[in-house]
Formats: C-alpha cells, structure tokens, sequence
C-alpha cells in the first residue's frame, strides 16, 4: 500500500510517500518559508534529488508544486494518482471531538474548520491541504490524524484551567496540547534508548512553532502549548506566554480591536516581532553578526525553554532525559547550548564536542558524567501518520 504523508505547518508542508506496511519510502520533500518569494523546494527520491528556490505564496501552491514533482514524467516517483492508495493528513487542533486517526468525511472537515478558530496558523491550510488531495487523488482514502490525540492522558491537574466549572464541563475550554505525532515518536526513542521500565522525559519539539511535553512512562503528562497552539515557548510569530492583562489593555487603552489583537499575538510577535526574521538561521546569522536585537530573541527563547525545564523536572519529581528535535532542535546547536547551560543542578551537562556535530542521526549529546541524557532524535511524524493510517484501513 502507497501511503502519500501531507504535513502542513504554519509555514511549511513536508511530504512523503511511504510504501507500508515495509516503511520503505518512495519520496519525501518539503517546501519551506511559504508566503515569501525565497520559499525553498526539496523533492528526493531513490533516482532523483533536487532543491529550488521560488516564489510560493500559499499552501495551496506549494501542494501543487509537490504534486507536479511526485506526477513529473521524468522525475517522479508515481506513474498516476490511482498509485496513491491512503493520504495522511496532520491535522492540528481535534478538540474533543476526536481522540484518534479518522477518515474523513464532510463532517469531519466541518469540524476542522470549526476548530480554525483555535488553530488559525495551521487548521486551514490542513483543510486545504485536505480539500486539494481529495480533487487529485478521488480514489484514494483520507485520513486526518490529530496532535492533540497523545496528550488525552494529561490528568485533569494538568488540563484544567482556573476558571467556573461550567466553562470546563460545558464549553470544552481546557488544555489540549500540541505537536502530539512528534512528540509521541520522539519519546517513544527515547523511552526504548534508556530501556528502563520507568521513565521521564522532557521532549523540546522546535521549529516555526515551539512546544515542550512532560512524559512519564510514554504518556503525555503536561504540555506548554494550551487551548490553541500559541502560548508556552516564543515561536517563530506566536508570542507564547503573556500576561492576559496585556489584551485588555491593548483593546481597552491602545484601541485595538479583537481581531487585531488576535493577529498581533499569533503572526506579528515572537521571533518575528522581536528581530523582523521568522527563521532562526536569520537570526542566528544577524546574532553572529554583532546584532543585538537578534542576539536578545535568542537569549529570551533559551530562557523560556530553560523555565518549562525546571518546571516539568519539579511536575515529574525527577528527569532522565531531554530530548530536541524538529528543524530547530536537531540542527542549532547554539540554541541547545544556550538551553544546556547552567543546568548542572538539574544533572543536565553538554558535551560541546558532541554538540556541534552535524549528523541527521539519532544522538547523545551528553558528557560521561551526565545525570541526565540530552538526546537529539530526528522527529518522523510522517512515518507515525502512516503507521496509524496503516492500521486504520487495513
């Protein structure tokens, strides 16, 4: 079975054809830097490889772009669209209203769009991402796997918010948790790396969009991301964590309006709002370059993620692992030593060796004397998506 994987961030889309159940890969690829007149293409199968740089305004375009390389006479990896037999959707933000891997149906992208309003930066470029593979590949089934499906076994200590009862019971207003696939995969290595029938790990999911999990014996146990995907760690637009005072006193004092609030907070803050670049190797760079700015936006980011550190090490009463992955994670080793540094309390020491190694391996990055393990462990929620698809249609 051909299993096509559509990955839609906030400003990227991965992809991948898996053949299943051998996991063998077919293609993968992704475009990066969507909305920008630099948006970088990468296709690569077992013949063929290629990266291009473009102007790609939208997901819609980008998804048309991938499907022209994976259907190219010459360069592609699939003959026609009846190869195709399953289509994986990452889908964001379930709500309660799933739990699990689903196909889809005109009610489940109605629900989808429902929850765009909580997932502004990423339900509705899964939908179109959705909507797109059901006009190319008619034959082939849809299925939507959800990131807030791992974290349903956060106890109700860790979900619930400090407000009336009713809002909780009644209007579902809790917290739901995010990039659920990547840190189930990662956590789920790491867990069988230690090989201890205990464990409890701090997973650093960063890219565009940033979140941390506390997991305890492979179950999620808190999650920095909340009732949307906009709080905890600063991100590449979103904020993360304000003090709510700030949107009353930017609605009632400084004249904005809801909407404008809502913009601000999810696509003109974060790193984009504190140096003008939303890719941290803009950042890094103008850092590098004497850019204090920039240099301020990283420091604030280790900050941040050092706090969720701490705070999880406190919530699981003991830590043997943490873990970086996604783009960030697994490739800025400034960023991972800025985060490891003074944590020799907690028992986390960097081997800064070992840290500017640059591989696309499964690693420890850790000194021998390390109470801690610090883990980088490339994310694969493709490969997650077709495994739980896999198992739903077969």
């Amino acid at each position: 079975m051909n299993i096509l994987i559509i990955n839609a961030g906030s400003s990227s889309i991965k992809f991948e054809v898996l053949r299943m159940p051998d996991e063998k890969v077919v293609c993968s690829g992704m475009v990066e830097r969507i909305g920008s007149d630099d948006a970088i293409l990468k296709y690569r199968s077992d013949t063929f490889e290629i990266e291009e740089v473009d102007a790609i305004a939208t997901h819609n375009e980008a998804l048309q772009k991938i499907v022209g390389f994976l259907l190219d006479p010459q360069r592609g990896s699939i003959k026609n669209f009846q190869e195709i037999d399953a289509i994986g959707h990452r889908v964001v933000h379930g709500g309660d209203s799933f739990s699990a891997t689903t196909l889809i149906t005109e009610k489940v992208k109605a629900e989808i769009l429902e929850y765009s309003a909580l997932a502004p930066l990423h339900n509705p470029h899964n939908l179109e991402g959705i909507k797109v593979a059901e006009k190319l590949f008619p034959k082939a089934k849809q299925v939507a796997v959800f990131d807030t499906a791992f974290h349903q076994t956060m106890p109700v200590t860790a979900r619930k918010y400090a407000l009336p009862d009713t809002f909780f019971t009644e209007h579902q207003i809790k917290v739901y948790g995010f990039h659920g696939t990547s840190h189930k995969y990662v956590s789920e290595k790491a867990k069988s790396y230690l090989g201890n029938t205990s464990s409890k790990i701090i997973s650093i999911h960063l890219g565009n969009g940033c979140s941390m999990t506390a997991v305890v014996n492979g179950k999620s146990r808190d999650h920095s991301m909340g009732f949307a995907p906009s709080n905890g760690l600063i991100m590449g637009s979103r904020s993360g964590d304000i003090d709510h005072s700030i949107i009353f006193y930017l609605i009632n004092t400084l004249g904005y309006t809801p909407e404008q609030v809502n913009t601000l907070l999810t696509k003109k803050s974060g790193m984009l709002g504190l140096t003008g670049f939303t890719d941290l190797r803009d950042i890094q760079a103008g850092a590098e370059n004497g850019d204090l700015g920039c240099q301020l936006a990283l420091d604030m980011n280790a900050y941040r993620i050092k706090k969720y550190i701490g705070a999880y090490t406190a919530a699981m009463n003991g830590l043997d692992a943490v873990v970086f992955t996604a783009g960030i994670g697994e490739n800025s080793a400034t960023i991972r030593k800025m985060v490891c540094t003074d944590m020799d309390y907690l028992g986390i020491t960097l081997d800064d060796y070992k840290n500017e190694i640059r591989s696309t391996a499964f690693r420890e990055i850790n000194t021998e004397t390390s109470k801690v393990k610090i883990l980088v462990i490339p994310t694969n929620e493709e490969l997650e998506i077709a495994k739980q698809v896999f198992s739903l249609v077969t």
